[in-house]
């Protein structure tokens, strides 16, 4: 019998990146949820993702990903959930440390080299 796949969330609002990343991910047996606004990040407790990719920007969203990634560390300190967050922000290593982030990787990223540190996580 085989394990339940791991989940990912992708927050990311551009649309090529979703795609491209839930492409990948399935093909590597990863249950993927996509989601082009901050507010996937309210479902936390009924998606229960097992990694997070945030990006930093999020257009038309209230939030900034950090901020995203300060709560959702926050509010679910039991439950151990990486976020990886992706952005091209220039100050991006810091904002990751202050949000909690377990890693951060700037845009435009290799998609191998992510896979491969999202399969460290997993």
């Amino acid at each position: 019998m085989n394990a339940t796949p791991k989940r990912i969330l992708v927050i990311d609002d551009d649309e090529d990146i979703l795609e491209i990343l839930n492409i990948i991910f399935q093909e590597e047996g990863y249950d993927v949820v996509l989601s082009n606004t901050g507010e996937a990040a309210e479902h936390i407790h009924i998606i229960h993702p097992d990694l997070i990719l945030l990006d930093v920007r999020i257009e038309g969203s209230p939030k900034r990903g950090n901020e995203i990634c300060a709560e959702i560390k926050d509010r679910y300190k039991e439950e151990p959930m990486p976020i990886i967050l992706v952005s091209a922000e220039t100050d991006l290593k810091m904002l990751a440390n202050e949000c909690g982030a377990d890693l951060y990787i700037n845009k435009p990223f290799d998609i191998f080299q992510l896979l491969n540190h999202v399969k460290s996580f997993l």
